[in-house]
């Protein structure tokens, strides 16, 4: 497997953990589990209003990071039509005055 391909297997593995975790820790809360106003109920109602928070602060960043991904796509592409030209004899600049 590539460096991409891992790193984007670990990153999903972690959004997928950390839904799981709040999943678990919200049905503990909502089975009255944890007493109401205790240390851990409230640390739940954080964590749960930090995270569904966050979401939205990444959701209005997604089209600066489309951009940017197709503007190195666009580069590369752009990078291996130029290496394949040269390599076939195009536009080389190798002739001399």
């Amino acid at each position: 497997m590539g460096v991409v391909t891992s790193t984007v297997m670990g990153v999903g593995g972690l959004i997928i953990g950390v839904i799981v975790i709040l999943v678990v820790i919200q049905t503990l809360n909502g089975a009255s589990l944890l007493t109401t106003g205790s240390t851990e109920a409230n640390a739940v109602t954080n964590l749960s209003s930090n995270f569904t928070s966050g979401i939205g602060d990444i959701a209005t960043k997604i089209p600066t990071i489309l951009l940017i991904v197709a503007v190195v796509f666009l580069f590369g592409a752009l990078v291996l039509l130029v290496r394949n030209a040269n390599a076939m004899g195009i536009g080389g600049g190798g002739g001399s005055l």
